[in-house]
Formats: structure tokens, sequence, C-alpha cells
């Protein structure tokens, strides 16, 4: 294993060669090799992931060896200016509805990735390709646009240089046609509040952010 080269919530990433890169969960959270499954699943379909290379043990559930990608996360080429935040948002829907046309493992079910914000899409050469797949599930597409819609909407409401932004990015992954639907957003609400990974002003901040996703979303109805 060689230097750690970067770090989130629960894993962390350390460089094996210039080609791959294993990201290791860190107290036994999430299933690595489930996850890995869905990855290969969705990029037999086109959909834009790092490719995954099996490990060994191959049923590991911390350990994850996948492609290396080359270039920024979507908020670091918005911070550089790279990018601005109507593409980011505007990016962001297509790349849902592009998953949501993916079958599940279930019948009657879409591939749902369930944590799509702009800090788990890399702008590699070849385009945007999404990461971090440990909450994904077979479900309906609103929980997903529920999700990365009220994600978003935390940051918009919160205190922070960055929320101007990410309301122009909330506005943008709204527009029309958006597949956010009051169930969904109600399930994204809920999911959110019980996230171990959150912290309690993060919790706070959900009901403004409920209420600034449904006034977005209802300005654009007919």
């Amino acid at each position: 294993m060689g230097k750690l080269i970067g770090s989130g919530r629960t894993a962390d990433v350390y460089e094996i060669d210039e080609g791959w890169v294993l990201r290791r969960n860190r107290e036994d959270w999430g299933d690595a090799a489930a996850e890995g499954a869905v990855m290969e699943h969705v990029r037999a379909y086109g959909y834009p992931v790092p490719r995954v290379r099996p490990v060994d043990p191959p049923t590991s559930r911390t350990d994850l060896v996948m492609e290396r990608l080359t270039g920024p996360t979507m908020v670091e080429a918005l911070v550089a200016g790279s990018i601005d935040a109507r593409e980011v948002g505007t990016v962001l829907a297509a790349l849902l509805r592009q998953l949501h046309a993916i079958p599940g493992r279930r019948p009657g079910t879409r591939v749902l990735h369930l944590d799509l914000h702009p800090e788990n899409v890399m702008l590699t050469p070849a385009g945007p390709h999404v990461i971090d797949w440990g909450t994904t599930e077979d479900g309906d597409p609103g929980l997903d646009w529920g999700l990365s819609a009220i994600i978003l909407a935390q940051v918009a409401v919160d205190d922070l240089p960055i929320a101007g932004p990410a309301r122009a990015i909330l506005t943008a992954l709204l527009a029309d046609p958006a597949d956010l639907t009051e169930a969904g957003l109600a399930e994204a609400r809920r999911r959110r509040a019980v996230n171990p990974t959150m912290t309690s002003h993060e919790v706070e901040l959900l009901g403004a952010a409920e209420e600034l996703v449904r006034s977005l979303a209802s300005s654009r109805e007919p």
C-alpha cells in the first residue's frame, strides 16, 4: 500500500501505482465488495465510473481497488473558476437521468447512487466520473433526486461562502425535467437526519433545506 492521497468522512484512499488506488473504509464502514459489484454493473451500461479490480480476499468489506482518475472534483473546479455553478447543476441532473436509465437488480427498480453531489464527481479528461458508491441501492429515482437536492440545500442555507453557488447549483439541478417526488424528498430528509456522519449543525439545517427545495421545485411547476 502506497502513500495516503485522500480522505473522506468514512474512508481513506492510498496510491498503488499510476493506474490504481486502494480505497479503504474506516471502522468497517460499508461493504466494499458490494459497492464494487454495483460499479461494474453500471459501467457495463456505459455509466462513467472508475474500473474496479478484484482484491484478495474477494469478499473484503473494507478494501476496494479501483482505477485512478485524474482531474479535480466539481467542487475544486468550481472554486478554481473552471466551471460555473449552473453547469455543475446541469451536469449533476444529466448524471442522475443517465443512471436512472439503468435497471436495478430487482424487477421494476433503478440503480440509485444516493450521495450524488459535486464532491463525488471528478472531471477527468474523458468527462465527469461518479465516485463513492457506498450508499447505493436499487429503488425509485425520486429518492436519488431528493437526496442530491437536500444535500445541496443544506449547504445553500448554511452560513458559508459557498452557500450562494450551492443555491445556484440546486436551482439548475431542479430545472425541468427533474424527477423529484414528494415521497422521495420526505425520505431523503429522514435519511439525512439519521445519517451517522452528519454533525448536529447539519441536522439542524434540514428543515430550512427542505423548505428551499420545495420552494425551488414549486417555482418550476406549470
